[in-house]
């Protein structure tokens, strides 16, 4: 990207996390203390409104609003203010992808359910409204139901409601999700036992005579339906009675006829959670039901969503925006280059996206680089001492029995994801590619079924998250050698298949099959599912390499980091000093970060496990009495009790990476430990249900987890004498101040090589933290005031004494 003279360029960020607890107003409190430490700019989560009680605002539900949760627009211009006056800019991480759906908070979603593909906004989310499954031709699927349908209206969980307010009639289930009626059926309810209601009710249905102007008119007839139950009680008591009569007795399943009747008849279908994955007919962030893919491909979405901060980047209050999972974009390119142009000012620009090995980021898309997975990434690898893989990766396998190579296990997490989670997609996918070939002679023999399966084995074998074929039909060099890797992968593989399926896909990814004029395909039709099937590559990979193969493959958990790879044991300096210098001609002004919300572990935590490496004989000697420690003392000394041994052998990776630096050898204070305890029990059960090994998020295996619970409360236990506590302080103690100078040349690379240096907030100190929700925990900044003035005290009165730092490390002082 070519420089510009006029862009604000950080010269290191620091991430704020905001959330109802901590706001606008205590971000601004922060200001003084963030210019001490030497930061430029603010790097916050999304402050747009998302859903109430938001823990990362990443579920928006209004692009031009503050999020209320955080504070008003008053004291969010004093947080702008505070920021200014001490020197600091802003960075505003903005989701360009998703919204939050369901509950009853999004106006856009709230008007697609009541009016269907006549709503405004049904274009500008990504609905499938006429999708191969029939009960949902022209229906919006609703997984909200903890239960099945008929179950959950037997209980009496969903309910007919009158809104007093908005004269609106809804379905509501478990008080917490609207499900709008249209208005076409009003009439239907409100009936004709009061001469008002029928009138309205009347009016009601012949709303379709109104169109264009068909919602205007409804919203005029409820509110005068609203004014009507307000000012005369007869009327109110009518609505009351009308709408009784469709909700029945809970327990009494014929007594709910009429509810059921009315709500198959709606725009919406109201279905359990678990339908989602074979039948969901709208795109969804990765596999979450209520996070709703947008179009941000259509000018006019781009407009309105990007208002509120384009007028925040004119006034200056914004200097950047770090960009959300960007591969969710339908074109990536296209968007980063529309931002460019439609910006008020020239402005820093950096986008969340995973590298494979040999990838980089698009030259040709205006950005000013990554977020900074790779260099978390290159940097733990250079403190990895190679010596360590050989007898790593043995005792790895003698101890947990598995000998899977890492690739393998990636495919198949791929594969699984494909058949469980994200079912949907694939089938929609594979019928539009399906449709594709049946349109031409040639190809028109080729089912559903044998296309689902060679898509499938395709996109397992994906080496990178996704390619970028956009609507030029003209892959690039690296697109096309991406997908040429592929598809010969997945022949391999799957060599049963015709190898003719394997051509005609590989045509239509790189959109060969539309290269020459009159090649008798649509050339709309190729490149929307060459599109769509980038769009869904990406989350596959996301969800089988990050979120289950990461948790099956614990060789080394420092080295299963986001945008990591587990089976790269580790960097020499020479390619250390290669990554750098390629950063420094293609993107110096790159984002370079070593913890973030979403890092599977904290910088010091990798930094500490990194050690192993070095003492690779002495961990395996540790592990093995460890195990049989804890194993004698429980309920079963077999070894074959939950946790099973890959389990285990991440507990013990754990304990020793994320142990306290308060809990020093010889002070193992009960409360303390317990602490622990409970951050290392949720992180065991994470671990578990992401591996999809034993349990799941989806179908929980309760007395397996609890198990495993168990295990871990035995292991750390400190209210007894309790051998392993011991010997594991004793390790820990020896391994901690090796992992302490691993920390320092880390957090020494980060600030110096080419890059923006970004701080993930708290981690100016140490950062043993494991994955979220441990590493969102409150900071505590008035330790870190206190140790600044102390340090700024000390700096004036002469150089620091670094070897008293070094012996005092547990204060982190030495970091800071």
């Amino acid at each position: 990207m070519e420089p510009d003279n006029d862009k604000p360029v950080p010269r290191a960020t620091y991430r704020l996390q905001l959330n109802k607890d901590f706001g606008f107003d205590q971000a601004a409190a922060l200001a003084p203390y963030l210019a001490r430490l030497g930061v430029s700019h603010v790097y916050t989560s999304s402050y747009l409104r998302a859903r109430p009680d938001s823990t990362h605002g990443y579920d928006i539900v209004s692009h031009t609003e503050l999020n209320p949760e955080l504070g008003d627009a008053e004291s969010f211009e004093r947080m702008a203010a505070a920021f200014r006056q001490n020197g600091l800019g802003q960075v505003l991480d903005f989701v360009p992808n998703h919204m939050g759906v369901g509950g009853a908070d999004n106006p856009w979603w709230l008007d697609v359910l009541e009016w269907g593909p006549q709503s405004d906004y049904a274009g500008w989310f990504d609905i499938d409204w006429e999708p191969d499954r029939n009960y949902l031709q022209n229906k919006l699927l609703a997984p909200i139901l903890g239960d099945q349908y008929g179950a959950v209206l037997e209980s009496g969980a969903l309910q007919l409601r009158f809104d007093t307010e908005s004269g609106s009639l809804a379905v509501w289930a478990y008080d917490a999700h609207k499900l709008p009626i249209c208005p076409l059926h009003y009439g239907r309810i409100l009936g004709d036992k009061h001469p008002a209601l029928e009138r309205l009710g009347d009016a009601f249905a012949h709303l379709s005579t109104w169109r264009p102007h068909i919602a205007r008119r409804a919203l005029d007839l409820k509110a005068e339906l609203a004014e009507l139950a307000a000012r005369d009680p007869e009327v109110a008591d009518a609505v009351r009675k009308a709408v009784g009569r469709f909700n029945g007795q809970a327990g009494d399943f014929e007594s709910w006829g009429r509810l059921d009747s009315l709500i198959r008849e709606q725009y919406w279908r109201a279905a359990h959670f678990r339908v989602a994955a074979d039948d969901i007919n709208y795109r969804r962030f990765f596999n979450i039901n209520d996070l709703a893919g947008i179009r941000m491909e259509l000018p006019e979405l781009f407009d309105h969503a990007h208002s509120l901060v384009f007028r925040h980047l004119a006034d200056g209050t914004l200097d950047g925006l770090r960009l959300d999972h960007v591969d969710g974009l339908l074109d990536p390119k296209g968007y980063c280059l529309r931002l460019r142009e439609k910006a008020p000012r020239p402005f820093y620009l950096v986008v969340e996206k995973i590298l494979a090995p040999h990838e980089s980021i698009r030259e040709d898309w205006g950005v000013d680089g990554t977020t900074g997975y790779e260099f978390a990434n290159l940097v733990t690898g250079l403190l990895i001492d190679p010596a360590g893989e050989e007898p790593l990766t043995r005792f790895y396998a003698e101890f947990t029995g598995s000998h899977e190579a890492f690739g393998d296990i990636v495919r198949d997490a791929k594969l699984g994801i494909m058949e469980n989670e994200m079912a949907s997609e694939l089938n929609v996918l594979a019928r539009d590619a399906a449709r594709v070939a049946r349109s031409h002679p040639r190809t028109a023999d080729f089912t559903n079924n044998v296309v689902r399966r060679a898509l499938k084995a395709i996109i397992a074998c994906f080496p990178v998250y996704r390619t970028y074929v956009d609507a030029s039909a003209a892959p690039t060099e690296a697109d096309r050698r991406d997908i040429d890797w592929a598809v010969a992968q997945a022949r391999r593989i799957d060599s049963a298949l015709d190898p003719s399926v394997f051509e005609f896909l590989h045509k239509l990814l790189t959109c060969d099959l539309v290269a020459e004029p009159r090649s008798g395909f649509s050339r709309v039709a190729v490149v929307r599912v060459a599109m769509r099937a980038q769009q869904y590559s990406g989350p596959v990979m996301a969800k089988g390499l990050e979120d289950t193969a990461f948790y099956r493959y614990n060789r080394m958990l420092a080295l299963n980091e986001v945008g990591g790879h587990p089976d790269q044991f580790r960097v020499s300096i020479g390619a250390f000093h290669h990554a750098n210098a390629q950063r420094a001609k293609r993107t110096p002004q790159a984002m370079l970060s070593t913890s973030t919300h979403d890092t599977k572990r904290g910088e010091d935590t990798r930094a500490r496990l990194a050690v192993l490496s070095e003492v690779a004989e002495d961990w395996a000697q540790q592990v093995l009495l460890w195990s049989r420690m804890i194993r004698a003392r429980s309920a079963s000394s077999e070894g074959d009790a939950p946790p099973d041994r890959n389990e285990e052998y991440v507990f013990y990776q754990l304990v020793l990476g994320a142990w306290p630096p308060e809990l020093a050898p010889g002070s193992l204070e009960a409360a303390g430990v317990d602490a622990f305890r409970v951050r290392i029990e949720g992180a065991m059960v994470k671990s578990m249900r992401e591996a999809k090994v034993h349990t799941t998020w989806a179908a929980p295996n309760s007395a397996y987890e609890d198990a495993v619970l168990r295990f871990v409360r035995h292991a750390l236990d400190a209210s007894r004498t309790n051998p392993f506590l011991e010997s594991l302080a004793g390790f820990q103690g020896r391994i901690a101040p090796l992992g302490i100078r691993n920390s320092i040349v880390q957090v020494v690379l980060k600030l110096t090589v080419p890059g923006v240096p970004d701080i993930y907030q708290g981690a100016e100190l140490w950062d043993f933290s494991l994955v979220d929700p441990d590493n969102r925990r409150p900071v505590d900044y008035a330790t870190r005031k206190k140790l600044l003035d102390a340090m700024d005290a000390n700096g004036r009165s002469g150089r620091p004494d670094l070897a008293s730092l070094l012996e005092t490390w547990r204060d982190g002082r030495i970091k800071l």
